[in-house]
C-alpha cells in the first residue's frame, strides 16, 4: 500500500478541463490522472472549448491516431507535421480571452507552454496545463499519475486496483458513475462509494449570454483569484 489516502477520485487527463473536473479534484484527497486507458478520439483528451464572441470555440490538440487503435492515453504523440499548432492554440486563445481582466496575469505562463515549449507526448502536454489551472485555482490536492502505479487492468477493476493500492477510504466517482460502475469489489474492500454532485456555476463572463461547461481558463481569466470562490458556489 503506497500511502493513506481518505477519498480517491480518478479521471482521464483532459486538455484545459472543465469545471467539473477542477471541482471533482477539490472534493478530493488524491486525484488520479486515468491515463493507462485507451484514448478516445474526438473527445476531450485533446480537444475542449473557450467562450469567444459569438459562442463556444474549440480548441484541438493535433494527435496520431491513424493505425494506433487502442493506443493509451499515456502513448498519444502530438503530430509533428503541425508544426504550428501550438502557436495556432495560442492565437485562438488570445483572441478569445485577450480583453479579459485577467489576461495578462495567466496569457504568459499559457504562452510559454504552447509556443516556446517542444512536447511529444499528449499526456506531458495536459498534465502540465492540469498542474497550471489547479495551482491558478489554488487547489491543493494531491496529483498522481496510474501510468505511474503498479496496477493494470480495465474499467470497475482498474479503478479499484488504484483505490486499494492507495489505501482509499471512499471512491469517488462521477456523477454518471451508476451507470457503469460496479460497486460490489469497493464495498467487499470496504471501500466507500460516492458520487460527485457538481452544480455548474453562473458567473460573468466577457460576453453574454452566459454559456457553462466551458474549460475553467474561462472562469479564471474572467475572475482570477475568485475562482476557487465561485468555483466552491460562493458567487459569481
Amino acid at each position: 500500500m503506497a500511502t493513506e489516502a481518505a477519498v480517491v477520485a480518478i479521471h482521464q487527463p483532459e486538455h484545459l478541463p472543465w469545471l467539473g473536473f477542477f471541482h471533482k479534484m477539490l472534493s478530493s484527497d488524491v486525484f488520479v490522472l486515468l491515463d493507462n486507458v485507451p484514448f478516445r478520439k474526438n473527445y476531450f483528451q485533446n480537444r475542449n472549448r473557450l467562450r469567444g464572441a459569438r459562442g463556444p470555440v474549440w480548441i484541438t490538440v493535433p494527435v496520431l491516431t491513424k493505425g494506433r487503435s487502442g493506443q493509451l492515453i499515456s502513448q498519444v504523440q502530438i503530430n509533428p507535421a503541425e508544426r504550428r499548432w501550438g502557436k495556432r492554440l495560442w492565437h485562438t486563445l488570445r483572441q478569445c480571452y485577450g480583453r479579459a481582466p485577467f489576461f495578462a496575469h495567466y496569457g504568459p505562463a499559457l504562452e510559454e507552454l504552447y509556443c516556446h515549449r517542444q512536447w511529444q507526448l499528449l499526456a506531458e502536454l495536459n498534465v502540465a496545463l492540469i498542474e497550471l489551472l489547479r495551482q491558478w485555482l489554488g487547489i491543493g490536492t494531491r496529483l498522481l499519475r496510474a501510468s505511474e502505479l503498479p496496477v493494470s487492468g480495465s474499467s470497475t477493476l482498474l479503478l479499484w486496483r488504484i483505490c486499494r493500492h492507495l489505501g482509499a477510504g471512499a471512491y469517488l466517482s462521477g456523477s454518471h458513475g451508476p451507470q457503469y460502475l460496479d460497486e460490489g469489489p469497493f464495498r467487499q474492500a470496504g471501500i466507500e462509494v460516492l458520487y460527485q454532485d457538481f452544480r455548474h456555476p453562473r458567473y460573468r463572463q466577457l460576453y453574454e449570454p452566459f454559456i457553462p461547461q466551458m474549460s475553467a481558463l474561462d472562469l479564471l481569466m474572467n475572475h482570477g483569484p475568485r475562482s476557487l470562490d465561485i468555483l466552491r458556489g460562493k458567487g459569481g
